[in-house]
């Protein structure tokens, strides 16, 4: 890499990724059993990650979270969807929480791989469907699986195209946008997804508008469908959604193969 990609691609994640190296709380605040996940990424940097279950449950949900906080400020999320008969592992990236490092965009990728491997191999032991979950940023990194791993379904909520469409929405940069367009860029890839994609977005998300949303959507070719959330901005879906959308979720987890097909 030359000197001024690297300047790039430095200026691009201090821009993008918002760490929080301080866990809050545990799934335990919220009355809920957990494990602690230790796992290594490909380039032996340590992650880690809550492996939530269900009793009884027939998916396993892998949470790729956004771009800010950590693991802990998802716990009431995490609280509502074991609620609906989900086990849920969801993972820190580098930088992030507990998992050591410094998070850029390769090694983003790299933590969403590794996390796969660790949510499949629970998947199979449960004989229970995979399900990729990715919101905003962390959509990028189901997008990301989605084109390199089986899994029986992906769920991409107030998810974004590439880094130069969201930079045109916020702010001016000092660059020419087709420098960025490459950077963290889930358009370009999208189409060779073979698993079904449920897209949910926010009508009133003022971060990702909801056209981007729909961008990727139209470029989805694998079985698709799209749930806007009338009223909502970029964090609060389930939050306005309600039970409309824990109801969606459900019976779009059911309506997938099962685990053999994967």
């Amino acid at each position: 890499m030359n000197f001024t990609g690297e300047l790039l691609d430095r200026f691009v994640e201090s821009q993008i990724f918002f760490p929080d190296p301080f866990l809050l709380c545990t799934p335990a605040e919220a009355l809920l059993d957990y494990e602690d996940v230790w796992f290594n990424a490909s380039d032996e940097v340590r992650l880690h990650g809550w492996m939530i279950p269900a009793v009884g449950c027939s998916a396993l949900m892998l949470f790729c979270h956004g771009n800010a906080g950590n693991i802990s400020h998802r716990v009431d999320n995490l609280r509502r969807l074991h609620d609906i008969g989900l086990n849920v592992f969801i993972f820190d990236y580098r930088g992030y929480g507990q998992s050591s490092g410094r998070i850029t965009e390769a090694g983003f990728y790299l933590d969403a791989e590794a996390a796969y491997t660790v949510a499949r191999k629970y998947a199979l032991a449960q004989n229970s469907k995979l399900v990729i979950f990715g919101r905003s940023l962390g959509g990028t990194a189901a997008v990301h699986l989605g084109v390199r791993v089986a899994c029986s379904g992906i769920i991409l909520e107030s998810a974004f195209t590439h880094m130069a469409a969201m930079a045109r929405v916020h702010f001016p940069l000092p660059v020419p946008g087709g420098l960025l367009r490459h950077k963290l860029n889930a358009l370009e890839k999208i189409s060779r997804i073979k698993a079904p994609v449920l897209f949910v977005h926010g009508d009133r998300d003022n971060i990702v508008p909801i056209n981007l949303g729909r961008e990727l959507f139209d470029a989805t070719m694998a079985p698709k469908e799209f749930m806007t959330i009338q009223g909502a901005g970029h964090n609060d879906t389930y939050f306005v959604g309600g039970q409309a959308y824990f109801d969606k979720l459900r019976d779009f987890i059911s309506s997938l193969p099962d685990s053999e097909n994967w």
